[in-house]
C-alpha cells in the first residue's frame, strides 16, 4: 500500500496569522520555520512514500522550496486541512492507497506515531480513518486545565468506545473528572494528536460533504466524519517520554521549542 503524506499549510490562521513561517529554535539554537520543522518530522517516518506541503500561499511555497521540499498549490476555498488533503490527492490519481494528514503545526510528532497509524490502517481492513491518541498523565491534564482557565484554546481531547471508535472530540476536557492525579498517574483523559490516515474513499466522501454543525461549533474538522456516520479508529500511541504539543497560539512557541531541545532535535 502506497502512502502519500500531506502537510496542509495555511498562512491566514485566525489565531496565529503567518504561523507556518514562524521560526523555532532547536537544540543547537538554529532557527527553522514551523513548516520546515513539520516537514522534517514527517519525513522521518518510513511509512510515507511521498511527502508534499499543500498550501494556497506563495510565501509558504517559496519557503518549502527553499529547504528542498515539494509543494502543491491548492485552492484558497479549502475550509480545513482535510479538504486540502483531498485536493492534493486529486493531483496524483490512483498512485496512492492511503493519505496521511500531517499537521503543519506539530513538529514534535514522533515518526513512530505515523508508522503505527499506517500499520493500523494496513492491519485492520475495516478501518477507513484512523487517528492517534495519547493517554494523559496527571501533569499533562493539569496543563490542559491551566490553559482552559486562562481562556486558551489548546489541546483537543477525545472519548471512544470499547472498540476504540471515536465517540466525540472536543476542545474542552472530556470526560470530566474531579479526581486529583499525581504527575505520573494515568487519567481517563486522552489527548488527540492531530494526525490522520484516510482511505481514498473516506477522503473523497468527506470532500463531498458540507461542513457539519458540530464541526463548525467546535472548530474541529474531524467531527464531519462522525456526524456523517464515518467511523474513526483511535490508535493509542506512546510518547516514550517525549513532550507532545502543537503550536496553537503564539504562547506555544516557547513550549514547543523546549520540546525540540529536550528531544535533541536540531
Amino acid at each position: 500500500m502506497q502512502v502519500l503524506g500531506v502537510i496542509p499549510s495555511r498562512f491566514a490562521s485566525s489565531r496565529f496569522p503567518g504561523k507556518p513561517l514562524e521560526p523555532l529554535a532547536g537544540c543547537t539554537g538554529i532557527r527553522k520555520s514551523l513548516v520546515c520543522r513539520s516537514w522534517e518530522a514527517a519525513a522521518a517516518s518510513k511509512a510515507i512514500d511521498r511527502l508534499v506541503v499543500a498550501t494556497d500561499d506563495i510565501r509558504i511555497r517559496e519557503e518549502v522550496e527553499s529547504f528542498g521540499g515539494e509543494c502543491l498549490m491548492t485552492s484558497s476555498a479549502c475550509g480545513n486541512g482535510t479538504e486540502r488533503c483531498a485536493l492534493a490527492f486529486e493531483q496524483f490519481g490512483d498512485e496512492f492507497d492511503i493519505v496521511v494528514n500531517f499537521q503543519g503545526d506539530a513538529p514534535l510528532t514522533p515518526d513512530w506515531f505515523v508508522d503505527e497509524l499506517v500499520d493500523a490502517m494496513r492491519n485492520c481492513p475495516d478501518a477507513v480513518v484512523a487517528t492517534p491518541v495519547i493517554r494523559c498523565n496527571g501533569a499533562a491534564l493539569r496543563r490542559f486545565v491551566d490553559d482552559c482557565e486562562r481562556g486558551m484554546v489548546g489541546a483537543t481531547t477525545v472519548v471512544f468506545d470499547s472498540e476504540r471508535r471515536a465517540l466525540y472530540f472536543s476542545k474542552q476536557i472530556i470526560p470530566w473528572t474531579a479526581h486529583n492525579y499525581s504527575d505520573e498517574a494515568l487519567t481517563p483523559v486522552y489527548h488527540h494528536v492531530g494526525l490522520y490516515a484516510y482511505t481514498l474513499e473516506a477522503l473523497s466522501f468527506y470532500a463531498s460533504l458540507k461542513p457539519s454543525t458540530l464541526e463548525r461549533q467546535e472548530g474541529l474538522e474531524q467531527l464531519r466524519f462522525l456526524e456523517n456516520d464515518v467511523p474513526m479508529t483511535c490508535v493509542e500511541v506512546d510518547g516514550k517520554g517525549r513532550d507532545f504539543w502543537e503550536v496553537n497560539n503564539p504562547d506555544d512557541i516557547a513550549r514547543v521549542e523546549q520540546g525540540l531541545m529536550s528531544a535533541a532535535i536540531t
